[in-house]
This record gives C-alpha cells, sequence and structure tokens, in this order.
C-alpha cells in the first residue's frame, strides 16, 4: 500500500492525528469541527493564554461555546499547547494564522512563515499539510513547499500539500465551518486527493480544485467581488447625497429586481479581517506582472475614503444647525466592525473617531461587545461609557457607526440631539423634527 493509500486510510478511519496552528477566528472553529467529527485533535498556538483557557475548558470566541470546548476537552479529542514539537505525531496539520498587510500596503508573512518554519522540524512521511490563511497566488507552492519539502522528501508521494481559503464569518449562525463549502487545491493532483480526503471527514461539502493556485484566487475573487459592490454603492451614497435622493430607497428599489442585481448597502468604511485586505493582496502580487489591477485600487480608495466622508457629514450637519464640530461631544455607537461581534479589525469606527478628535471634537464610545479600544497607530486609548442612554442624552450628536441589534434606535432618536446614521439603522423610526441625518 502506498503512503497516499495508506494515510487516507487512516483518515477515514479517523486514526490520523489532526492539529491546528493558530487557534484564532478561524483555526478555533475548524480545531472543533475535526474533534466533534471524532478526530483527536492538538491546537497549537504561542499565545499562552489561549492554550491556558482551552486546557481549562473555556472559550475566548463567542462563536465556539465553552460547554462545546468543555466537553471536548473533557472526552480529550481536544488539546491545546504552545509546544510545536507534538507535531513529530501528527498526520495531517491545517496552519491558520493571520496575514495583515504591513503599513506599506504589502502582505504580511511573518506569521506564515514563523509556522511554516516550525513544521518543518517535524516533517515526515504520511503527513498532510493545508493552509487556510489568506493571502496571495502563488503562496502555497512558492514559500511553503521550499520550506517544507527537505530531507528528500517528495511531495504528492512521501507527503502532501494543499491549500483551502477559510469561509468564516463571525456571528453567523446560518453558514458554519461545517456547513459552509470548502475549496480544496493540492500542489499536485495526488495532494489534492489527500487533503479532499481529510477535510470530507468533517466538513459537509468539498469542491476540489486543479490546483493551489485556483483554490488561492477563488478566495481572493470572493472578497473582491464583495470590495468592488460596496464600493460601488458607497460611491453612489455620495452621488445621492448630491443630488438630493435617498440612497436606502434606490438600493430597496433596485433589490426588487428578481434577476440581475445583487443588494450591497454602503457604510462608514470597510472592517473585518478579510474585505478590506484580501483584494490588496491580488493587487500587490499583480504589481511584479507589471498589472494595474484598476478596479481593486478604485475600490480600496473609495472605501478607505468613507470614514473622512461621514466626519464630513457629521460637521455639515452640526453647522446646519450653527454648531462647530470642534468642541462638541460626539458619541459613536459601535466600534466593532459588523453588528453583534466583539472584533474591531479594520473597523472604520477606530478612523471615525481619530478623525472627529484631529477635528477637535470630544468624542467618546459605546460598545456592548467592545469594553476597551487601542489604536496602536495613533496611540489612543478609549473605554466605552458604562451607560449608553445617559450618554446618548449628554451628547450633541450621536453618530451610529455600528448597527448593533442591542440598541433601541427609537428610544435614541427619541432622546438624542441630532443623530448621523450611517447604517440606516434608524430606518423604521419616524424621523421627527429632522433631527436624523442619514449616509
Amino acid at each position: 500500500m502506498s503512503i497516499k493509500e495508506s494515510l487516507i486510510q487512516k483518515i477515514k478511519n479517523k486514526n490520523a492525528r489532526v492539529a491546528i496552528l493558530g487557534l484564532g477566528y478561524v483555526g478555533l472553529p475548524l480545531a472543533v469541527v475535526f474533534a466533534e467529527a471524532g478526530f483527536r485533535v492538538t491546537g497549537i498556538d504561542p499565545d499562552s493564554g489561549k492554550v491556558d483557557l482551552l486546557t481549562k475548558g473555556r472559550s475566548y470566541i463567542p462563536d465556539v461555546k465553552t460547554e462545546v470546548i468543555e466537553k471536548l476537552v473533557k472526552s480529550r479529542l481536544l488539546t491545546a499547547t504552545t509546544d510545536f514539537s507534538v507535531l513529530k505525531e501528527i498526520d495531517a496539520v491545517s496552519i491558520c494564522v493571520p496575514t495583515p498587510l504591513r503599513q506599506t500596503g504589502d502582505p504580511d508573512m511573518s506569521f506564515i512563515i514563523s509556522a511554516t518554519e516550525e513544521l518543518a522540524k517535524y516533517m515526515h512521511k504520511g503527513m498532510v499539510v493545508v493552509l487556510q490563511s489568506t493571502t496571495y497566488p502563488g503562496t502555497t507552492r512558492e514559500l511553503l513547499l521550499p520550506k517544507l519539502g527537505t530531507d528528500g522528501l517528495k511531495v504528492g508521494e512521501d507527503w502532501f500539500l494543499a491549500f483551502s481559503p477559510e469561509r468564516v464569518d463571525p456571528g453567523r449562525e446560518d453558514f458554519t465551518t461545517k456547513n459552509t463549502p470548502k475549496v480544496m487545491g493540492g500542489i499536485t493532483e495526488a495532494c489534492g486527493e489527500v487533503a479532499t480526503a481529510w477535510y470530507e471527514q468533517a466538513i459537509d461539502v468539498v469542491h476540489r480544485v486543479s490546483s493551489a493556485e485556483a483554490a488561492e484566487m477563488a478566495k481572493l475573487l470572493e472578497n473582491t467581488f464583495r470590495m468592488i459592490n460596496i464600493g460601488l454603492v458607497n460611491e453612489l451614497a455620495m452621488m445621492c447625497e448630491r443630488l438630493g435622493v435617498d440612497v436606502w430607497e434606490v438600493i430597496d428599489a433596485a433589490a426588487t429586481k428578481p434577476f440581475g442585481f445583487m443588494k450591497f448597502t454602503p457604510g462608514p468604511g470597510l472592517g473585518g479581517h478579510c474585505i478590506p485586505i484580501d483584494p490588496l493582496y491580488l493587487s500587490w502580487k499583480m504589481k511584479s506582472f507589471n498589472y494595474n489591477a484598476r478596479f481593486i485600487e478604485l475600490a480600496s480608495e473609495i472605501n478607505t475614503n468613507m470614514p473622512r466622508y461621514v466626519v464630513e457629514r457629521v460637521m455639515d450637519a452640526l453647522n446646519d444647525r450653527s454648531k462647530a464640530l470642534k468642541g462638541s461631544k460626539i458619541l459613536v455607537l459601535g466600534a466593532a466592525y459588523k453588528p453583534d461581534v466583539d472584533d474591531v479589525r479594520e473597523s472604520p469606527a477606530l478612523d471615525v473617531i481619530g478623525l472627529l478628535q484631529q477635528k477637535g471634537a470630544d468624542v467618546y464610545y459605546h460598545d456592548p461587545y467592545i469594553p476597551h479600544i487601542h489604536h496602536e497607530t495613533d496611540g489612543w486609548h478609549m473605554d466605552s461609557v458604562a451607560d449608553a442612554m445617559e450618554a446618548v442624552k449628554d451628547a450633541d450628536m450621536v453618530v451610529i457607526i455600528t448597527n448593533h441589534k442591542v440598541y433601541d434606535y427609537e428610544e435614541i432618536v427619541r432622546t438624542a440631539k441630532l443623530v448621523f446614521d450611517s447604517r440606516n439603522a434608524t430606518r423604521e423610526v419616524a424621523n421627527d423634527g429632522g433631527k436624523v441625518v442619514r449616509l
């Protein structure tokens, strides 16, 4: 029996030992899914705080329930460690580490490189490795393959390498790690076969493509599609404001068409770990081919400018009421990048707060999920106010950045002196006296 056949059999029998490198928003849910499928899973993360919590059976990610972690830890299907040496006993490895952008706009591959170098120390025959971290096309073949394919091990025969993009949407309950289809692309045909056989044991649908590059590109297409369409409706919002037309009414009207239209909505900017970042991987990569990704660059420019546009609209709304932004008390409602999550990565709220401060406003914020904000680049720190409604009453203007469901928007509008709504959260609320200004 070949190494490939032996490993596939081991996987199907659930005797393969699984390791997840990186236990964040992507890695921990994946570890849970494999453990619930019956695999013995070891999570590896250099953050001892995460490892300690998991060892005690506690979750630190809202999408993963503590009772689920507790059950899997007690059954010994899930363990966690900071020690990479356990990899010498592992058969299947998934790499789920962050891939942020540097300040210069190029991909920061340091987390992938670090994880790969640790893994390389313990590579052995009969191992399958899947990279899930979003990155530019060619990363799996150009970066991981040379580092892991040492000691005479031949990829596709002795060991197997593939790419499968993560598709995590924090806060969702309808589509989870288990029931969201996974794309899988191997370095070789055999690599794709082994990796697919592994993921099929835990994921409902695995869609196999011909290469790692095709899988890498598919992920970038998904989020580039969203980024560009959001850029389009953000520009539409600016055009509608000049034309005196309600952009939200226009979008709702267009969405009544049952074919040929997909509804996107404008907002104060892009946030999260995917849409603002992933398309720029592709744009950066294409520069090496002397190709300018014009759609991506233009959409990025529009979306990046939205926090500044919001601040301009806030300033105009105050001016219309004979009040200057400088010295005004501004309450920002919502700091998370999307509703009902505790994630501030790339959140436009940070930019809006910073810009308001630069204009001389007295800014404070409330978010039930985000007790503290620390802006590393600009060096400011802020705590969420304790009482949202008291802050609403005290503010000269309330700026809705994140439309959390827990907020009572009718009470907010009734209590506030003036509201700028960047999310159309107040759409069902009567705008008596014109105190609500919408994006």
